[in-house]
């Protein structure tokens, strides 16, 4: 069986290595993959459904799949991408069911969004109590103009802004066309530009 020495820098290149080796029956090898990829995971999904100890659950449950379906990993893209793309139909799956049952969760994100090449943040405002109160309302309002996108739109936009990913490879997990991966993030910045007209 093959042997991983789990102190070695793991490239993007091994993961398609490691599944090879994991279905040949090296189980250590799949152990590398989540010890690798889980808490980048986790962290995405809590973005998405605004809830970490579900975020655990439905990366637990994308590993298990993962787990199962290994034969069907395709080398020509990123193991993270296949990854992130079973993570994503979890997700959503997670918002339709909590939206049938009325409940409506906002995103945490890091108070960052890009227009244009710029850059913007929300400013330092720790020393002044009133001035961290105008902040934490401006950061509430970014949650909620990012939650009241639509759905397409808003994941587009957390996959590249806040999880930083390429353009590739949110169209591999959106499955759908680069051109429409760059539209949508784009009119997601427009949207929330006109929401927060005056916030930022």
């Amino acid at each position: 069986m093959t042997e991983i020495a789990i102190s070695e820098p793991i490239s993007r290149s091994a993961d398609k290595a490691l599944i090879s080796a994991y279905l040949k029956g090296n189980e250590y090898a799949f152990e590398i993959l989540v010890n690798r990829y889980q808490d980048k995971l986790v962290n995405y999904l809590s973005r998405l459904i605004h809830d970490y100890d579900m975020a655990v659950d439905l990366a637990q449950e994308a590993f298990i799949r993962v787990y199962r379906n290994a034969n069907r990993y395709q080398g020509k893209y990123q193991f993270s991408t296949w990854l992130y793309r079973i993570g994503t139909n979890l997700a959503i799956d997670e918002i339709r069911r909590r939206e049938r049952k009325g409940r409506f969760f906002f995103y945490n994100v890091t108070g960052r969004f890009q227009g244009g090449d710029e850059t913007h943040r929300l400013p330092d405002l720790r020393y002044s109590p009133e001035r961290s109160l105008a902040r934490d309302e401006k950061l509430e309002r970014l949650q909620k103009a990012i939650d009241s996108l639509p759905q397409n739109y808003r994941l587009a936009f957390i996959l590249k802004e806040v999880q930083e990913l390429s353009y590739l490879e949110l169209s591999t997990i959106l499955s759908i066309s680069l051109g429409t991966v760059k539209s949508r993030v784009h009119r997601a910045k427009m949207l929330l530009r006109e929401k927060l007209s005056g916030v930022l």
